[in-house]
């Protein structure tokens, strides 16, 4: 359980012109060494892919096809999480590089970009963990805190997260098509056309890619198909998986805290950084584990700081810590096991009612 110490109105701007500080010298030391590292993450992701797919052209054989499946995976990964999610952020837009131009960045998800910039960029991190006004606290079929009203049909939801893991670029997909509001009829059918067909629309080109081109590729050269179409249909699932552990232990830990829509009403730039402080969590571990999660393992960092290039975090976060203990606030730290186990409890326990005070 969280004991942050609360701050006064005077501590409250200090917090923030402290934090303000440290984003404008980091921006200000932005340069060639950030632009060559996210070209090589690029190259990183083509070489991944590439090589994963063309060993996948080999047929069911073991070794090559287990290493294009882990390859390809690999490569979804890498462009999901350090490429695709950063760059749309406009992390690298100070670079005036189309490539890597955060409005006109297309990944390799189900989900269309643009929406991914409204629900997730706009969305979550302006109102991050303000119930009622974020949507992706529980992705609206998962009660994590007990501030959350329940519902009979989350005594089902370790089966709602499971199948949600599973297909989790679909899950956040379907976010911006706003169909509960379809169904509670705030939204027209017409009204949410236009992006049903854009979902529909890139759900296409990715199964045409993933699941038609490359297998019948596979039969144009005489290989096996199946091989080719199973390589690439676990490829995503493994992307899938580690996308959803990633923001799950990002955002529901044990200690990660959530606020009333009155708590944002009049809100200071300190008390935004103190919201995004207190609902985030990091998990700690070495450089790979660091790039594969798109240095989202320092979720903290990228709350605070969303559009700063994601390599930085890690020597952000020797400051923001400091900074949080001089200001008698939590820094939510942990293994990527232990913070885990902690969201895994709260999805079990939450299932149920809040007990009734005696």
């Amino acid at each position: 359980m969280r004991v942050d110490r609360e701050l006064n109105p005077e501590e409250l701007a200090a917090f923030g012109a402290e934090l303000d500080a440290l984003g404008r010298r980091t921006r200000a030391d932005l340069g060639e060494a950030d632009a060559r590292y996210i070209r090589r993450i690029r190259s990183a992701v083509r070489f991944c892919c590439w090589s994963g797919r063309a060993l996948l052209m080999f047929g069911w054989l073991p070794p090559t096809w287990l290493l294009g499946t882990a390859l390809l995976g690999l490569g979804k990964i890498f462009e999901n999480m350090e490429l695709g999610h950063n760059v749309i952020h406009g992390q690298y837009d100070w670079m005036n590089d189309p490539e890597f131009s955060g409005r006109n960045y297309e990944w390799d998800i189900a989900g269309p970009s643009a929406f991914w910039r409204h629900t997730h960029n706009h969305i979550h991190h302006t109102y991050t963990n303000v119930l009622g006004m974020d949507d992706d606290v529980g992705y609206g079929l998962v009660r994590l805190f007990p501030e959350q009203r329940w519902k009979p049909f989350y005594r089902w939801q370790p089966l709602w997260v499971t199948l949600q893991a599973l297909l989790f670029q679909y899950s956040i997909a379907i976010q911006n098509l706003r169909l509960d509001k379809v169904y509670k009829g705030k939204l027209s059918r017409a009204e949410v056309a236009p992006l049903i067909k854009q979902f529909n629309a890139k759900v296409l080109r990715q199964w045409v890619k993933d699941y038609l081109a490359f297998p019948l590729l596979a039969l144009l050269l005489g290989t096996n198909a199946l091989a080719v179409l199973c390589g690439n249909v676990l490829a995503n699932l493994i992307r899938n998986l580690w996308t959803f552990l990633v923001i799950f232990c990002g955002h529901f830990t044990e200690q990660a805290a959530v606020f009333s829509r009155d708590s944002v009403v009049g809100e200071s730039r300190g008390h935004w950084y103190l919201r995004q402080l207190r609902g985030s969590s990091n998990l700690e571990g070495g450089p790979l584990l660091h790039i594969l999660t798109g240095n989202l393992s320092h979720q903290i960092e990228h709350h605070l700081f969303p559009d700063l290039p994601a390599r930085r975090y890690a020597a952000l976060a020797v400051e923001v810590r400091e900074i949080a203990r001089r200001y008698g606030q939590v820094y939510n730290s942990g293994s990527l096991g232990g913070q885990f186990a902690t969201v895994l409890r709260r999805i079990w326990q939450y299932r149920l009612p809040n007990p009734q005070a005696l």
